[in-house]
C-alpha cells in the first residue's frame, strides 16, 4: 500500500523532549564560554548568570505561548497571532538569521576541538578548519537531503553526554583549580578592560550561552502533550543548563584568571575550544596520562556534540520555513511536506547553502567569532522581545484561548492580567538589544542588511500571490468553501470525472468569487513536432471540451477562461501552467482504478502533487460511482 506523507507526529514524550531541549541549550557553552570571556575575564560567571536569569523569563512567555498554540514555527507563530503576518515574518527572519549562525559559529569550532583532542595542529588554525566546517555543515546537510533523521532518538545519548562531560569538568575544576582569590578579583574591572567596550559589550554576547530555546519551541506540533511536558521539560533542561554553565564559567575563571595585559588564556588561546582548555589547566594536579585522556575525550566528545548541535539546528530551521511557507510568507513551495525528508528538500539546500556561505564569509572578517556572535544578539534579542510582548498581547487579544501553561505569576494591568515575566522581559531585552546596536557592529550592520533582505523577500512573495503585507494567510482557510481562492485551474478531459472536475471547480468558484482556468492538455507524442496540426478527432475532443466548460460557466454566472494546450507531458503542463497563470487552486480527479495498483495516484497526479505551485484539490472517485 502506498505510504501517505502525514507531516510532524506527536511522538515526543516528557524524556525526549528534555533531552532535546538539554543537548541543544546545553551545547551552547562549548561555543559561547571562549567568546564571552574574551570580554568579559574575570566576570564571565556574572554576565552569564544574568543574562541566564534573563532567559528564564524570556522561557516563560515562550513555554506559555507554545503551549497555548502548539504548531511548529516557535516565536514566529505566536507574534503572527498576537500582530500580524508582518511581524510574525520579521520575528522568523531573525529567528533564522540565528539558526544560521549557530550553525556555522558550532561548525568552525568543531574542527578547533578535535584538534585539540589529537594535537592536531593544522585543524586549528586556517585554512583547515574552515574547510572542516564547511565539510561538515555539507555533510549533515547532504544526509538531511537523502532521508528524514529522527532527532529525539540519538538526543537522549547526547543529552546525557554532555551532562557527563560538563559535570565532569565542574567537579573536577572545583576540586582542583577553584581560586577564591582569583573570583574576587575578577568582580573589578582588570587593566585595560573598560565598562562600556568590554563589560557591556559581553552581555548580548552571553545570550549565545543559550541558544536552542526556538528550536525545542518549534517541536511544539510534535509533542504528545505539549501543554503539559513542553513546560516542564523546558525548565527543568534551562535551570540546569544555567547552573553547569555558571559552574563551567567559575571553573574556567579560576583556571584562566585574567593576566597583567587584560587578557585571558580562555578567550585568546581557547577561544575555539575553551573546555579543553580548561581541561589542560588541570595538568598541575593530575599526572600527564590522566590529563591526556581527559582531554581526549572531551574533545571528541565536545566535537560530538557540536555535530549534533548543527544537525539539530538544520532541523530547526527547516521546521520555520516550513511554518512560514504555509502562512504565505515565504515561497509555498518551501511549505510543503515530502516523504522522504518530510520538509522540502530545497529547504534544507538552500539551509546548508547559507551556512556555508556564512562562515566563508566569516573567515575574512577579523575576529570571525566575534563578529559572528555580535550578529546573533542582533537576532535574538529582536525576537525574544517581540516573543515577550506577543503574549501580553494574546492575553489581551485573546482571553479566551486556552492557556495549558500560565507564565505566573500575573500582574493586572488596564484590567487584563499579563504575565509579570514578560512585563519585565521584555524591557529588559529591548534594553540588551539597544544595548547591541550601540556596541557590536555585527548588530549594528549586518542585522539590519539582513532584515532588509528578508522584508525584500517577503514584499515579493506577498505580490506574487496577491496577498496584501498584512493579511492573515492561514492554511487551514485556504479550503473548497472558503473565500480565499481567485483563480482557480481545472484540467479538462473527456468521460464523466472530467466533467465532474470542471463542475467542481465552478462550484468552488461561484461560492468565493472566483474565476476558472479550464485547460484541455492536448499530448504530443515526441516523434511529431509540439506545433504540428492536431489529427481531425483529437482537435474535435479539444474544442468539444472548450464549449462545454464555458457553457458550464454561463449556465452558472462564472467566469471559465477555457482553452487547449499543447505539451509532451500533462503533468508538466498542469504546474507550467497553473505558474503562468497565477493559479490559486488545481482541481483534479483520481480514478478509482489507480487505487487498486500500489501508486494510489495517477503518475500525472502525482507529479502535480508534488510541483504545484499552488493548493491542489484531489477528488478520489470510489469504486463504481459512474457505473450507471
Amino acid at each position: 500500500m502506498a505510504r501517505k506523507v502525514r507531516g510532524f507526529e506527536r511522538v515526543l514524550d516528557a524524556p525526549a523532549l528534555f533531552a532535546v531541549a538539554y543537548g541543544e541549550i546545553g551545547s551552547s557553552i562549548y561555543v559561547a564560554l571562549g567568546i564571552v570571556a574574551a570580554s568579559a575575564l574575570g566576570l564571565t560567571p556574572v554576565v552569564l548568570a544574568v543574562t541566564g536569569v534573563v532567559f528564564v523569563l524570556v522561557a516563560l512567555s515562550y513555554a506559555e505561548g507554545t503551549a497555548a498554540i502548539p504548531e511548529t514555527g516557535g516565536a514566529e507563530t505566536f507574534t503572527r497571532r498576537a500582530f500580524n503576518d508582518l511581524v510574525g515574518f520579521v520575528t522568523g527572519w531573525a529567528l533564522f538569521l540565528d539558526y544560521l549562525i549557530v550553525i556555522a559559529l558550532s561548525a568552525l569550532f568543531l574542527p578547533h576541538y578535535v584538534g585539540a583532542a589529537l594535537e592536531a595542529d593544522a585543524l586549528r588554525g586556517r585554512p583547515w578548519d574552515v574547510v572542516a566546517a564547511v565539510a561538515a555543515i555539507g555533510a549533515i546537510g547532504t544526509v538531511r537531503l537523502v532521508r528524514r533523521t529522527r532527532l529525539h532518538r540519538p538526543a537522549l545519548a547526547v543529552a546525557l553526554l554532555d551532562l557527563v562531560v560538563q559535570a565532569m569538568i565542574v567537579v573536577l575544576g572545583l576540586a582542583l583549580v577553584l581560586s577564591p582569590s582569583a573570583l574576587v578579583e575578577g568582580l573589578s574591572l582588570a587593566p585595560g578592560q573598560d565598562w562600556l567596550d568590554d563589560l557591556l559589550f559581553a552581555i548580548p554576547l552571553g545570550f549565545l550561552a543559550y541558544t536552542g530555546l526556538e528550536t525545542v519551541a518549534n517541536l511544539a506540533e510534535e509533542a504528545r502533550e505539549p501543554g503539559r511536558t513542553l513546560p516542564r521539560s523546558l525548565f527543568s533542561a534551562i535551570g540546569l543548563v544555567v547552573i553547569l554553565s555558571v559552574l563551567v564559567a567559575v571553573v574556567g575563571v579560576s583556571a584562566f584568571p585574567a593576566g597583567a595585559d587584560g587578557t585571558s588564556e580562555l578567550g585568546s588561546t581557547w577561544l575555539e575550544a575553551p573546555l579543553v582548555g580548561i581541561v589542560t589547566a588541570f595538568s598541575e594536579e593530575l599526572p600527564a596520562s590522566l590529563v591526556e585522556v581527559v582531554r581526549v575525550a572531551v574533545g571528541l566528545s565536545s566535537a560530538l556534540i557540536l555535530l549534533m548541535a548543527i544537525t539539530t539546528s538544520i532541523s530547526g530551521c527547516a521546521r520555520l520555513a516550513h511554518s512560514m511557507g504555509t502562512h504565505g510568507m515565504l515561497p509555498r513551495g518551501i511549505g510543503r511536506f515530502e516523504r522522504r525528508t518530510l520538509v522540502a528538500r530545497e529547504t534544507i539546500a538552500a539551509i546548508t547553502l547559507v551556512a556555508i556561505g556564512i562562515v566563508l564569509a566569516g573567515a575574512m572578517v577579523a575576529d570571525e567569532a566575534k563578529f559572528l556572535a555580535s550578529t546573533y544578539s542582533f537576532g535574538v534579542l529582536l525576537a525574544f522581545t517581540l516573543a515577550q510582548v506577543a503574549v501580553i498581547r494574546l492575553r489581551r487579544r485573546e482571553p479566551d484561548l486556552p492557556r495549558p501553561f500560565r507564565a505566573r505569576p500575573d500582574v493586572r494591568i488596564g484590567g487584563v492580567h499579563v504575565p509579570l515575566a514578560a512585563v519585565v522581559g521584555a524591557p529588559l531585552t529591548g534594553a540588551i538589544f539597544v544595548l547591541a546596536m550601540v556596541t557590536h557592529q555585527g548588530a549594528r550592520y549586518a542585522g539590519p542588511a539582513w532584515l532588509a533582505l528578508g522584508l525584500a523577500v517577503y514584499v515579493a512573495t506577498r505580490w506574487r500571490a496577491r496577498r496584501g503585507m498584512l493579511e492573515d494567510v492561514d492554511p487551514r482557510r485556504a479550503l473548497p468553501g472558503g473565500a480565499s481562492f481567485r483563480r482557480i485551474l481545472v484540467p479538462m478531459k473527456l468521460g464523466d470525472i472530467g466533467e465532474e472536475m470542471v463542475a467542481t471547480a465552478v462550484a468552488l468558484a461561484k461560492e468565493s468569487g472566483a474565476t476558472v482556468e479550464a485547460i484541455t492538455v492536448v499530448q504530443v507524442p515526441r516523434e511529431r513536432e509540439l506545433e504540428a496540426p492536431l489529427e481531425p478527432a483529437v482537435a474535435e475532443q479539444a474544442d468539444a471540451s472548450v464549449a462545454e466548460a464555458r457553457a458550464l460557466g454561463d449556465e452558472n454566472d462564472v467566469e471559465v477562461q477555457a482553452d487547449a494546450v499543447r505539451a509532451r507531458s500533462i503533468g508538466h503542463a498542469i504546474v507550467e501552467e497553473a505558474t503562468r497563470r497565477r493559479a490559486d487552486l488545481i482541481v483534479l480527479g483520481s480514478s478509482p482504478r489507480w487505487r487498486r495498483q500500489s501508486r494510489f495516484f495517477s503518475p500525472t497526479v502525482d507529479h502535480v502533487l508534488q510541483h504545484a505551485p499552488c493548493e491542489v484539490l484531489v477528488v478520489a472517485f470510489p469504486e463504481g460511482v459512474f457505473d450507471e
